[in-house]
């Protein structure tokens, strides 16, 4: 436990925040939160504009996502959906126009 000198009131070293679910732990005068960013695998170019995204038009959704420690994870799910559908799309787009491997074998310009 440590003492604040102005008002000689003992304050725990850790508290927890039940309505945000974070543990918090005093450095000197002020509670900061006990959080990390987990670095995984380094994001593609839709997590990044997510990412940008969130920053400038989405401050509160960016901000609750970053102390709850789930940004991260929020934008690799994104990035890789983002994948999946482009890949679908043109999978789709070379099956209307006809594109098959025969023909890319032959004359890749086209």
């Amino acid at each position: 436990m440590k003492q604040n000198n102005k008002t000689n009131i003992d304050l725990p070293a850790n508290i927890h925040d039940f309505r945000n679910s974070l543990n918090y732990t005093l450095h000197g005068d002020y509670y900061l939160p006990d959080i990390t960013v987990e670095s995984g695998k380094p994001l593609g170019k839709y997590g990044r504009a997510r990412l940008c995204y969130l920053k400038e038009h989405r401050p509160n959704v960016y901000t609750r996502l970053l102390l709850s420690g789930k940004l991260y994870v929020d934008l690799n799910e994104t990035d890789a959906e983002a994948q999946r559908l482009l890949e679908t799309i043109i999978l789709a787009m070379a099956k209307q126009a006809g594109v098959t491997e025969k023909l890319k074998a032959v004359d890749p310009s086209q």
